[in-house]
């Protein structure tokens, strides 16, 4: 891009000198046109897929009392790349932030809480890191991220890196941990499922085996979020180049049980 409007330029200016009355080679001014057309070559952006906003969870803003998300605020919402690359030069790595700081980067209109209706019933991968040493992580995440790099791109909220007094965690999270319905435990029917032909089968056969095709149709949909769920956990780990074992935490599982909650999958 550099060349092209280094080239552009040397032509326009060839141009206008001797179209003006002028040697080559002699300054005369640049005409309005031509000075309209550098401008916007030099200030075209290139737009992202979706608009992301940055938040920033102020350790010094957080008490006890408040309720958990309370203190969290939008900082800048960008939607090009080098609005990116803009904020992003300008602001404190994990490395410096102050030991308690949460920083998001997610969806815009999209917010980095349990309670948002994407999120609710999605869950998050996490990555743990040394203290200071997951600043190139966090910004590969975040290039992961804007430049939709994710085969499922659709499935992704956002990301948050958590700075504590010992380690860092990075996690991402994602909007479908696995079919709401099939969590749930259903009764089964004491009917014992035989091979009948449905068109022969009497009422209480064909209810069992309306039932037998809504249970494996639950299944194979859970199944089909949690290979989604797995294909982003180990694009991740390849995208960053981390080799130690993470794991997928669904945000109920969080909400219910808190820090007792376990790895739903691992990769």
């Amino acid at each position: 891009m550099a060349d092209e409007l280094n080239k552009a330029a040397s032509e326009e200016y060839k141009t206008s000198s001797v179209e003006d009355g002028g040697e080559e080679g002699e300054i005369v001014g640049e005409s309005d046109d031509t000075a309209s057309s550098l401008g916007k070559q030099i200030t075209m952006k290139h737009p992202l897929e979706h608009s992301w906003t940055f938040w920033f969870d102020n350790p010094s803003g957080k008490s006890k009392q408040a309720a958990w998300g309370s203190s969290i605020r939008p900082i800048y919402t960008f939607s090009a790349a080098e609005d990116f690359w803009s904020v992003y030069n300008n602001i404190h790595h994990p490395s410096k932030l102050a030991v308690g700081a949460d920083f998001h980067c997610f969806k815009n209109k999209i917010e980095p809480k349990w309670e948002d209706p994407v999120c609710a019933n999605g869950g998050k991968w996490t990555m743990n890191f040394s203290r200071g040493k997951s600043d190139t992580c966090w910004l590969y995440t975040l290039l992961a991220l804007i430049g939709e790099q994710f085969d499922y791109g659709d499935e992704i909220c956002g990301a948050v890196i958590n700075v504590r007094v010992r380690q860092e965690k990075i996690a991402l999270w994602t909007r479908n941990a696995a079919n709401e319905t099939a969590q749930v435990p259903l009764k089964r029917p004491s009917l014992k499922r035989t091979m009948v032909n449905p068109a022969q089968a009497n009422p209480a056969q064909k209810a069992s085996l309306a039932f037998a095709n809504q249970e494996n149709g639950m299944m194979d949909e859970n199944v089909k979020h949690r290979n989604i769920q797995v294909s982003i956990g180990k694009q991740w780990k390849e995208f960053l180049d981390y080799n130690d074992t993470i794991g997928f935490i669904f945000h109920d599982d969080a909400k219910k049980l808190d820090r007792a909650a376990k790895n739903r999958y691992s990769v």
